[in-house]
């Protein structure tokens, strides 16, 4: 994830990056799939869909907590 792509996260709302993380995890569940029945070609895909949930979930949690990045 670029930075600017992280910077356009920070500036959602709590409701959309809700949707983007029920979207991110839809995407993990498909790419689990097809690295079972061997038809991924980037198994790299799994790993950077896994770190754009922790940094949307980290961006929620900073939100609750009142933290303000820039």
């Amino acid at each position: 994830m670029k930075a600017s792509e992280l910077k356009m996260l920070r500036e959602k709302t709590r409701e959309e990056l809700e949707k983007e993380l029920a979207e991110l995890k839809a995407e993990l569940f498909k790419l689990r799939f097809q690295h079972a029945t061997n038809q991924l070609e980037n198994p790299m895909k799994l790993k950077e869909v896994k770190k754009d949930i922790a940094r949307v979930k980290t961006i929620i949690r900073e939100m609750e907590l009142g933290i303000k990045r820039n």
